[in-house]
């Protein structure tokens, strides 16, 4: 069984591209979002996956992922999956011996930007980076799953 322990944080400024690596797109959609959990069909650059996730959105969270060929997924998510799409390019950063993923949206969440970094406990401590923000952990609204339903340029 996974389990994922992440936090999200809006950006304070821009000081974090200089840092990050080249970036990966990443096109992503949703087969169902409601009940107990969710199940997307993700593409992240020449890889693709199906991922089930709990549906407590907070800081932890079941999660569970497999591969599935890339054009079966590329097919789900034009015929199969709910739309819009979620559309994003997600670019890496090292910071003290912590992996932030920052995920700049396209398409409908055109504008939103969201840092995320894995922790091993609910009670881990980190430094966050000085172009770290607000964190949005608790705020529903910055999951993926609720952005298919309420996209940011509706907000």
């Amino acid at each position: 069984m996974g389990v994922e322990i992440e936090r999200k944080f809006l950006l304070r400024n821009n000081d974090w591209r200089s840092l990050a690596d080249a970036g990966t797109r990443f096109r992503q959609g949703y087969l169902c979002e409601a009940g107990p959990g969710s199940v997307r069909i993700r593409i992240e650059g020449e890889q693709a996956n199906i991922n089930i996730k709990s549906a407590t959105l907070n800081m932890s969270r079941l999660e569970y992922e497999y591969p599935v060929p890339l054009e079966d997924a590329q097919h789900m998510l034009d015929h199969v999956c709910i739309k819009p799409l979620i559309e994003k390019t997600r670019f890496h950063i090292h910071h003290q011996g912590k992996l932030w993923e920052v995920d700049v949206f396209s398409g409908d969440n055109a504008g939103l930007i969201v840092a995320e970094v894995e922790l091993l406990h609910v009670d881990e401590v980190i430094e966050l980076p000085q172009w770290v923000g607000e964190e949005v952990t608790e705020d529903k609204r910055y999951y993926n799953v609720c952005l298919v339903n309420h996209p940011y340029k509706d907000w």
